[in-house]
């Protein structure tokens, strides 16, 4: 099964990176930081026929089609292309995310990073992986000399839940902050020790399943903002090399 996930992510893969810098149409989703395109909606119906085909039982969680639910115990997330603003405006680092639980328990993650063509997976107890490569976090120890990551959300202009002070707190606190726009990316840079750890808030299940999985299989701990164990209804998170999991949280929480 993770091998026919593996092959529908880059299927879609192959039909973003065919759409990329051309003459694509772009809607707007409630705003215009809020962008969706057409690349977007080929790549997720790609995806769902193929589990519709494959798996029709199974219900599925995507971020264009909303909710199918079935009677199945097996549900995807599916994120046809994080990404989109990157995307739209010829930045290269966008992907595919597809996650499968059965029941309350992730069982596969896959990203695509599509530009870079690098593809990664983790099936539940086996590890995480990168084109065959196995994954491992850092080990980074102090927050002074660990390079993080995060993301704002579409209403940061509204600053919830004090977006803009954490920000700046862990630039305070850390060597260095980086954004790239895809969270998916984000959670595997985590997973292969690029980056010591990574928080956002407002995520939807479709952002984080994959990568959540991703980064446990690597050594890594994933939690919300309150150090809970992730659940589809989960919109804060905080991945980490585990290791400055707690020094994150306290900077989280002292800004809240």
């Amino acid at each position: 099964m993770l091998h026919k996930i593996i092959e529908i992510a880059k299927e879609a893969g192959e039909i973003i990176r065919e759409g990329f810098q051309t003459n694509f149409e772009i809607e707007y989703k409630g705003s215009v930081t809020n962008l969706v395109t057409e690349i977007d909606k080929k790549s997720e119906r790609h995806i769902i026929d193929f589990v519709r085909k494959e798996f029709p039982s199974h219900s599925i969680i995507a971020e264009e089609s909303g909710n199918d639910f079935r009677s199945s115990e097996y549900a995807w997330f599916i994120d046809p292309l994080d990404g989109t603003t990157n995307f739209a405006h010829g930045l290269p680092i966008f992907s595919v995310s597809i996650g499968v639980r059965k029941n309350d328990e992730t069982i596969f993650g896959v990203v695509y990073d599509i530009m870079q063509n690098k593809m990664y997976a983790a099936e539940f107890g086996s590890g995480s992986y990168m084109n065959e490569k196995k994954l491992a976090v850092n080990s980074t120890d102090k927050i002074e000399e660990a390079l993080l990551v995060t993301g704002f959300p579409y209403d940061i202009a509204r600053n919830p839940d004090n977006t803009i002070e954490r920000f700046v707190a862990f630039l305070k606190k850390a060597r260095a902050v980086r954004r790239l726009g895809s969270a998916a990316i984000d959670f595997c840079y985590v997973a292969s020790g690029v980056f010591a750890g990574f928080w956002e808030a407002k995520l939807s299940p479709w952002d984080y399943v994959a990568g959540d999985l991703i980064v446990r299989e690597a050594g890594g701990i994933v939690t919300d903002f309150d150090g809970k164990n992730l659940t589809p209804n989960s919109v804060q998170i905080l991945a980490s090399n585990g290791i400055l999991h707690k020094q994150m949280l306290e900077i989280i929480q002292g800004t809240r």
